[in-house]
């Protein structure tokens, strides 16, 4: 499954042997399936990892609804522009649900906040591109929600409960996003020929983004074979992302568009399709904060984050008065 994560059976041995007995105790609680929860004993290192892990994905949900908002007011029918509401307002919740996760790990939602809006703390690059059509909502529910599901169905089974158990609802959410985007392209190719035309460009953009998603070879990475042992990570970054492949290529042949990757071909004796290198400079420079809107969606964040100010303080007045109210002993008559 994920065998190129993970040590050999007797480094593994050697590894036991070496830990304290809490840590000892924790691995194996890992190992026997059984789920860590937050009042449970565990490895800083473990924790820090999920903070890392819980908090991009919270920051890359809230992040994720500003390219779609742009066209809430350009869907071209009611009913559009009320699927694409839902759908917007399902990303806010999901966000809502993987802070309150990453709290359970003893870090501040405020704290978490200033992280991402300083530029300290990542989200996911792909929302770092413009939208320039309709056909981009299809193109984002279809390939972006499509592989965020491949993505976080094996998180619903990761070593830590909140996380995981946050997870279900989430995916339950999204699989009714990557249809609603599917459903926007076969209409679009069903139509005019300036219209399929049109859903060709969305593919042919967010086509290697999609694929860049799932991060680099976890050989590159220092960190994925620990995740792994610590059951964070279940999956290799290239078998999710081959399963993306041999998962959408077959649905663009449905749909009669071409996926923008001359080297694409099927293999007979793997029953995979093979596809064309990555141009992971590309998803470096995106990171580093030179993508086509990396400014704007930070900017557009903290604004909002400004804006809002005035509400959360007056919650937190209301707060501190009825906190204040039950601490009041009442007078003798």
């Amino acid at each position: 499954m994920y065998a190129q994560l993970v040590d050999t059976g007797a480094q593994r041995v050697r590894a036991l042997q070496d830990m304290s007995p809490e840590e000892r105790a924790f691995q194996e609680k890992i190992d026997a399936g059984v789920k860590i929860e937050p009042k449970d004993w565990m490895l800083e290192g473990y924790r820090k990892t999920l903070i890392r892990q819980i908090s991009q994905h919270a920051h890359s949900e809230i992040v994720g609804q500003l390219p779609e908002g742009n066209w809430v007011t350009r869907a071209p029918t009611l009913k559009r522009k009320s699927i694409l509401l839902a759908k917007i307002q399902d990303e806010a919740g999901h966000g809502l649900y993987l802070y309150s996760a990453a709290e359970t790990l003893g870090v501040s939602r405020d704290q978490l906040l200033a992280d991402l809006h300083s530029g300290k703390a990542k989200y996911s690059s792909i929302f770092n591109y413009p939208t320039l059509s309709w056909a981009d909502m299809g193109a984002i529910g279809w390939l972006v929600d499509g592989s965020a599901i491949i993505n976080q169905i094996p998180l619903c089974r990761c070593s830590y409960g909140p996380y995981a158990r946050a997870m279900i609802r989430v995916c339950k959410e999204e699989s009714f996003h990557a249809r609603q985007g599917y459903d926007i392209m076969m209409a679009l190719c069903k139509g005019t020929p300036e219209q399929k035309q049109m859903a060709q460009d969305a593919l042919n953009r967010w086509w290697w983004p999609s694929l860049m998603m799932f991060g680099p070879s976890d050989a590159e990475s220092i960190n994925s074979a620990q995740s792994a042992q610590w059951r964070i990570k279940l999956f290799s970054n290239d078998e999710l992302r081959q399963k993306m492949v041999d998962q959408t290529v077959p649905q663009a042949e449905y749909l009669g568009l071409t996926v923008p990757d001359p080297d694409l071909k099927w293999n007979e004796e793997t029953g995979h399709y093979e596809f064309g290198e990555i141009d992971w400079s590309e998803f470096q420079n995106v990171l580093k904060g030179n993508g086509p809107c990396n400014r704007e969606r930070l900017r557009t964040r903290v604004q909002a984050w400004e804006d809002g100010a005035w509400f959360r303080d007056g919650l937190n007045a209301y707060a501190d008065k009825q906190a204040a109210r039950k601490t009041q002993v009442p007078q003798a008559a």
